[in-house]
């Protein structure tokens, strides 16, 4: 049975516990002749056969898919010939390749070494072997756990306790699993990014003036082992985010002042809806409306007036992206300004102050720990952008502050630097970490900025 249909039917067999246990509380509560006391809700009951049944077959499952074709693979290479065991790591894994694709049908057995394809066929005995007994003990593990659950149940059993305990632990693990995902990210990046710091000065990197990270095919290239001055990558990623920014902030807090002061409420049920679908237009779309409308409309004015603006430009690619990150901004700002308390308001206003005064004076500061945390999203939304910048922007890495021109951003370097068959061990491929922890240390500010406005203000105003 395969891993979907098994967790199905493991669903199953956890709603059928579910439901006997709460059966089974609900007739203990109610003996003949009178109302017995439950110590805990039926819920909790039926709660805790529901997690015998899940969380053994959960962990067995888990453990077996973890380990199963590991070791299916060291029995393979164990029962070939001596005279093919390979010796290296790369041989072993070249030679588990082709035992795979002759398994799958890739390969057609008669194309092979006999040993192989005999290694080929007992590769899928085992596997199906796995496969069944796998399926056989975790049903049999649910049912017995189910089972136990179910005979457990009793007045006196404390059941809310056991399993707000299991739940508890389930909950830390979940939070667990999210700070090491973060920090095995940022070890991964930072290990190698070591590396690349071993074949490329830290200062040639972050204060060089040409990237041209591709290894030189003639001596007169520049930097004949490629150039990985940094420079011109963050000053194209913080000219396309200012635009950017420059265009999303005043539109985006504009709007959350009207929605959440002046609009009448029919306004406001259609405006912030319609506002918000932009935060659900694929960037893709904003890539090609930048490329196609935004950036020839640019170049037919600026050419009109005498200027000389690129195909493709750092304005087009920072005015399209801020229209996308409008949402960001005037939705939590709407919210933030929403949830500033009436009374503020009302004692504003009963001293004499104006409307336009109370929100300038009263409700905007009262707001700002969270709009200052919108605009910082909506920075780090800008920072991370690919599509739009691969688009609008092109991939020059040119050194310049001129919005005309076309520039290139950090991340959309990373993705070019991965695209394709690439040697993690040259320093044109490692380059792509060092630049992923400088957008890690960058968005990493960014938050410690956020809070520390949020802290400075909120005391202020709480």
């Amino acid at each position: 049975m395969q891993t979907g249909n098994l967790l199905l039917l493991l669903i199953v067999m956890v709603a059928l516990a579910y439901y006997l246990g709460h059966q089974r509380s609900l007739a203990l509560a109610r003996p003949l002749g009178g109302i017995r006391h439950l110590h805990s809700l039926p819920f909790y009951y039926a709660m805790r056969a529901a997690l015998w049944c899940a969380l053994p077959a959960l962990l067995i499952l888990g453990g077996w898919l973890a380990f199963d074709d590991t070791i299916i693979r060291q029995t393979v290479m164990q029962g070939l010939p001596e005279a093919l065991r390979p010796d290296s790591d790369g041989a072993r894994g070249l030679l588990l390749s082709q035992i795979q694709n002759v398994a799958s049908g890739a390969l057609s057995p008669e194309s092979v070494d006999p040993a192989i394809a005999a290694a080929a066929e007992r590769l899928n005995n085992l596997r199906t072997t796995s496969a069944m007994a796998l399926t056989v003990v975790v049903i049999a593990v649910g049912l017995v756990g189910a089972a136990w659950g179910w005979v457990k149940i009793a007045p006196q059993l404390r059941a809310r306790q056991q399993v707000e305990s299991i739940l508890r632990v389930i909950f830390m693990l979940c939070a667990t699993v999210a700070i090491l995902t973060t920090v095995g990210i940022l070890m991964s990046v930072l290990f190698e990014s070591i590396r690349f710091f071993q074949k490329v000065s830290p200062a040639e990197f972050l204060f060089g003036l040409q990237w041209s990270p591709q290894t030189a095919l003639r001596a007169d290239q520049v930097a004949s082992s490629g150039a990985f001055g940094a420079i011109p990558l963050f000053v194209g990623t913080l000219l396309i985010s200012t635009i950017a920014l420059l265009v999303a902030v005043p539109i985006g807090l504009m709007s959350a002042i009207y929605l959440a002061e002046y609009a009448p409420p029919k306004v406001r049920s259609v405006a912030k809806p319609m506002l918000e679908i932009l935060a659900g237009v694929p960037t893709v779309v904003y890539g090609f409306f930048a490329a196609l409308t935004v950036a020839p409309f640019i170049r037919g004015v600026g050419e009109s007036i005498g200027l000389d603006v690129a195909s493709e430009s750092a304005l087009a690619a920072g005015l399209v992206m801020g229209v996308m990150i409008i949402p960001f901004v005037s939705s939590l700002s709407d919210d933030v300004i929403t949830a500033v308390p009436q009374v503020m308001r009302d004692g504003s206003l009963g001293l004499g102050a104006t409307r336009s005064e109370t929100i300038r004076k009263v409700v905007f500061p009262a707001a700002l720990p969270g709009i200052m945390g919108g605009i910082l999203l909506a920075a780090s939304r800008a920072i991370g952008e690919t599509m739009i910048v691969v688009m609008a922007a092109g991939l020059a890495a040119n050194l310049t502050a001129n919005p005309l021109d076309a520039v290139t951003t950090v991340t959309v370097q990373i993705v070019t630097l991965l695209t394709g068959d690439q040697e993690f061990d040259s320093a044109k491929t490692l380059a792509a970490f060092a630049l992923g922890l400088m957008l890690f240390l960058t968005t990493l500010c960014l938050n410690i900025l956020a809070l520390h406005i949020v802290k400075k203000y909120r005391e202020q105003y709480e």
